[in-house]
């Protein structure tokens, strides 16, 4: 398994931008499907993003596709999610998640083995 560690979180007016980074342990990183997840209070962990393990194909929940994006950066371990145009529904934590699964888009919390421990996003109206 992988260990991650989420930054980048905090307070930011509706329209604004924020952009979380995930830091991972370990030499195989390389080898794993990253994503973002996400979730709310009350309300279920949901799929955010996906990156596969080389950084050419990205896949985006339907609620954010045109607003954030995913990357990531094997030489140093990390990936990101750029969030930009932040609607108040957008107030979350967020985690980063590690996964063997070869899919992209519309993944399960069950595709991963490895979880950070969040970060929060809230966005102000």
């Amino acid at each position: 398994q992988v260990q991650l560690v989420e930054s980048g979180g905090g307070l930011v007016q509706a329209g604004g931008s924020l952009r979380l980074s995930c830091a991972a342990s370990g030499r195989t990183f390389s080898t794993y499907t990253m994503a973002w997840f996400r979730q709310a209070p009350g309300k279920e962990r949901e799929w955010v993003a996906t990156v596969n393990w080389s950084g050419l194909s990205t896949y985006y929940a339907d609620s954010v596709k045109g607003r954030f994006s995913i990357s990531r950066d094997n030489g140093k371990n990390t990936v990101s999610l750029q969030m930009n145009s932040l609607k108040p529904e957008d107030t979350a934590v967020y985690y980063c998640a590690a996964g063997r699964t070869p899919y992209g888009g519309n993944l399960q919390q069950t595709d991963f083995g490895s979880w950070g421990q969040g970060t929060q996003v809230t966005v102000l109206s």
